[in-house]
Formats: structure tokens, C-alpha cells, sequence
């Protein structure tokens, strides 16, 4: 019973997620299309390292832009929950709900890069990145992420990819709790930092945590991979 509620939910999710990616991911050309007449003939398209406009382009190649932008996000959204296809792991296949929802976690954010793109060309600010937004955003996916990695199978495609973790599953289990851990926390503090620092407190807190939950999962699985060869 409880093995038929829980297929029920995740149809239901899919279901669910199937009806607002396509709003989602079409959502930057949407919004450009709504903004198009406020927009400024010229747009900033570079900056010197003073923080100066020293490259213009016409508006109209905005479109180019997003329109790349968008093609990058359809084409995660679609490709990487059919990676399991292609995958030799024998238990691949039970990864595909959860590439999906983490396709359209990532898909998502590369849509509110864009249209946060959008919105800075259309206050006369040029193609400018809110860089504390940014990481607050990715903060917040780092948290998707590492809830993701709690429950995924060994796969070529998504998380701690070692020769160590591939090859022994419970060394790929064990890695992937640890790091599910630190990439929700990592996150969690990542975005608190974008709300109550400044941007060059946030970059330097920014490149700390992302050495810490990159490096630590690593060091972590080599350790056990270790400790099981001498115990074998």
C-alpha cells in the first residue's frame, strides 16, 4: 500500500512538473516580448573593470541573448533526466524522477538569470548581474541539490562521480549523505550571507563554502575507499 501511494505522489509530482516547466522556461522570451518597447535602443553589454560600459550593442540583439539562454535551459530540463538511458549503472534507471525535478531546479534558475538580465537592461543598467541575487539563487539550488543527493543511485551523470564511489555502492551512499549535508547547509548559508553581507563579504563566503562541499565529499570517499581496501 504504501509502495502504490508513494508511485501515486510521484506521478503526481511529474505530472505536476510537466504542466509549469514549459510556463517556466518560455517565461524569459515572454517577458522580453512584454518589456520590449521600454527597453533602451543601445544596451551595455560589457563592462571595464571600473565597473564602466566600454562595449554597446542594439537592443535587438537581445533577443540572441535570451533566446541562448533559454535553448540551454530547454535543453537541461529535456536531456539530463534521460541521461540514465545512456548510463551503465545497473541502477540508473531509478534515478529518473530525481534528474527530472533536479533538471527543472536547474532550468529554473537559468530562467531567473535571464529574466534578472531582462529586468537590468530594461532600468538602463545593461546586461548587469545583481551579484548577491545571483547568490542567493544559487545558494537556494544548492539546497535542492543536496536534498536530491540523499536518495540518488550510482550514475555517470550526477553527483560524486569517483572511481571510488562507482565502484562501491556503499562508499557512493555514504559520500553522497555526507554530501547532500553539506550542500544543503553550504546553501542555507550561502543565502543567508547574500541578505546580511556585503557583495565582497558574499564572494569570499561564496568561494569558502564551495571549496568546503566540494572538497570535503571527495576527501571523504577516498578515506573510505582506503579503509575498505585495508579491510578487504
Amino acid at each position: 500500500m504504501d509502495d502504490a501511494i508513494k508511485i501515486k505522489k510521484e506521478m503526481i509530482m511529474n505530472k505536476l512538473f510537466k504542466i509549469i516547466s514549459w510556463p517556466i522556461l518560455l517565461a524569459p522570451l515572454v517577458y522580453l516580448a512584454v518589456v520590449w518597447n521600454s527597453l533602451p535602443q543601445t544596451v551595455a553589454v560589457h563592462f571595464n573593470i571600473n565597473g564602466n560600459p566600454d562595449r554597446f550593442s542594439a537592443k535587438n540583439e537581445m533577443w540572441i541573448y535570451i533566446g541562448i539562454i533559454t535553448i540551454l535551459a530547454i535543453a537541461v530540463y529535456v536531456l539530463l533526466p534521460l541521461s540514465y538511458k545512456i548510463d551503465r549503472m545497473k541502477k540508473a534507471a531509478e534515478n529518473k524522477s530525481r534528474l527530472q525535478r533536479l533538471a527543472f531546479a536547474i532550468a529554473v534558475f537559468i530562467s531567473l538569470v535571464a529574466c534578472i538580465i531582462i529586468n537590468s537592461v530594461q532600468k538602463g543598467d545593461g546586461v548587469r548581474l545583481n551579484i548577491k541575487l545571483i547568490f542567493g539563487i544559487i545558494g537556494l539550488l544548492w539546497c535542492i541539490c543536496g536534498n536530491y543527493m540523499y536518495n540518488i543511485k550510482p550514475n555517470h551523470f550526477a553527483g560524486f562521480r569517483t572511481r571510488w564511489t562507482l565502484n562501491n555502492e556503499e562508499n557512493w551512499r555514504k559520500t553522497h549523505r555526507l554530501g547532500g549535508m553539506l550542500w544543503f547547509v553550504g546553501g542555507l548559508l550561502v543565502t543567508i550571507a547574500s541578505l546580511l553581507t556585503s557583495t565582497y563579504t558574499m564572494i569570499g563566503i561564496f568561494l569558502f563554502i564551495s571549496v568546503i562541499i566540494i572538497l570535503i565529499p571527495f576527501i571523504y570517499s577516498f578515506r573510505l575507499y582506503k579503509k575498505q581496501k585495508n579491510f578487504s
